[in-house]
């Protein structure tokens, strides 16, 4: 077996994680210069220039599944590239607000259908045994993204004068571009290719990912076996024999947003400064949430293959718990700023270990070959709703409500996700995609 072939071919997909996290964020550092430029009213500041990203991302997220199954894992993946590439250069170079706002739409397109075709497509091409890593690298790459695209800012700043902020969103077409290059070469989904009746192609790929001819038509046979099952082509999603995985992949991506997670990273500052942090060393701290953001992603990465999922999402859930329940009593008792920020980084290391590593190798792994992509387009729209939300309500509740309150109300969403795992989430750690289907249709 060629080990690279695998691991070079998911290197490249979770590529489109790096886009998403670099794309999601980099317009934290065009937000002022904008809004002096154009002079818009701040209603429509908010809602177009600051948010049309996350419109386009809920419905490429929504829609994403049906050409994600329709189309190949890998001509969806290929189309991402390109709208990242169009959104980059669109926005760099846009004369007024309406068409800035346009191709940051795109943009936003381009992240809400790579939140169902990546995973599903590194699901399909890795082994039971690292499975897990690889889909998970995904992530990774995402929280990369949002790393360096606060550093291409600050490093860009000064550098275009007034224009600084068309070369801090422009340099992103560098990376869309080299992603869509490597894309080109990966090879289709053997799943996918086998829903089409296309088995050699299939099998010509699944003999370079797997050990043996043997293993190859065991593999094709189990596979061709649920295919046969299932009704040989991409069907329907909302049918009652899918309601199990469909109530798994809600209730992840549901508590994965009610812990909070858009909520601090995207208020950081603000709740930083609440807590007795000044303007500038708040900006700092926010840089450490960044920085433990990554090294725990990196840390989940490397045990999801070794204990398991379910057991991240204990640490996960233990730590969110603890970390949520003591930010509340720091802001309900005027704590010291430094105690607030170090249960926030606790909160922060729970995430990156637990939720962040499984969210989306789990729901990519709890849907039938047949449904997958609409599988993951459901997961990744009620993650995304949620995060629009959260994400637009959350200035007017943390001007309403005190802070206490809010984090508070986070800790008890979280006591529910540890009783959801202990009770109800199956594990999938080292179980090839077709047993993990047999387990959940059997649990109906």
């Amino acid at each position: 077996m060629d080990k690279r072939f695998t691991v070079i071919a998911s290197l490249t997909v979770a590529l489109a994680g790096f886009l998403f996290g670099f794309d999601t964020v980099v317009i934290s550092g065009a937000n002022e210069p904008i809004k002096a430029l154009w002079n818009t009213s701040s209603w429509f500041h908010g809602f177009f220039i600051m948010s049309m990203a996350l419109w386009g991302t809920v419905i490429g997220a929504f829609f994403g599944g049906i050409p994600t199954d329709r189309y190949g894992r890998k001509k969806v993946l290929i189309w991402i590239g390109v709208l990242y590439f169009l959104s980059a250069l669109g926005s760099a170079l846009a004369p007024d607000p309406y068409s800035f706002s346009f191709f940051r739409f795109i943009g936003g397109l381009g992240v809400g259908a790579s939140s169902v075709a990546a995973p599903a497509y590194l699901s399909e091409i890795s082994s039971a045994q690292n499975r897990g890593k690889l889909v998970a690298l995904y992530q990774f790459n995402l929280v990369l993204g949002i790393l360096l695209a606060f550093i291409s800012n600050y490093s860009l700043k000064g550098f275009g004068g007034a224009d600084d902020w068309r070369y801090m969103l422009g340099v992103e077409a560098i990376p869309a571009l080299l992603y869509l290059v490597l894309v080109l070469r990966v090879p289709r989904s053997p799943r996918w290719l086998l829903l089409q009746g296309r088995v050699e192609e299939a099998r010509s790929i699944l003999a370079q990912m797997l050990p043996s001819a043997e293993a190859v038509q065991q593999t094709l046979q189990t596979i061709q076996k649920h295919i046969a099952i299932e009704g040989g082509k991409s069907e329907g999603l909302f049918q009652k024999k899918f309601s199990r995985p469909i109530f798994l992949a809600f209730c992840i991506a549901f508590f994965n947003q009610l812990s909070g997670i858009n909520f601090v990273l995207y208020y950081a500052p603000v709740i930083l400064e609440k807590s007795g942090f000044a303007a500038s060393d708040s900006l700092l701290s926010s840089v450490s949430i960044g920085a433990v953001n990554l090294i725990f992603t990196m840390v989940g990465l490397s045990l999801i293959d070794r204990l398991g999922r379910r057991t991240l999402m204990y640490l996960g859930s233990f730590a969110y718990i603890i970390g949520l329940g003591m930010i509340s009593y720091a802001f309900y008792t005027d704590a010291a700023p430094m105690f607030s920020l170090i249960f926030i980084l606790v909160f922060i290391t729970g995430h990156a270990i637990g939720q962040g590593a499984v969210i989306w190798v789990f729901i990519s792994e709890t849907f039938p070959n047949s449904v997958r992509g609409k599988g993951q387009a459901f997961g990744s729209s009620v993650h995304w709703v949620l995060a629009a939300l959260i994400t637009l309500l959350g200035e007017v509740v943390i001007e309403s409500v005190p802070a206490w309150t809010i984090f508070a109300f986070f800790a008890a969403f979280m006591v529910l996700q540890l009783a959801f795992t202990h009770f109800i989430m199956p594990e999938t750690k080292g179980k090839s995609l077709e047993s993990v289907e047999d387990e959940v249709a059997l649990e109906l």
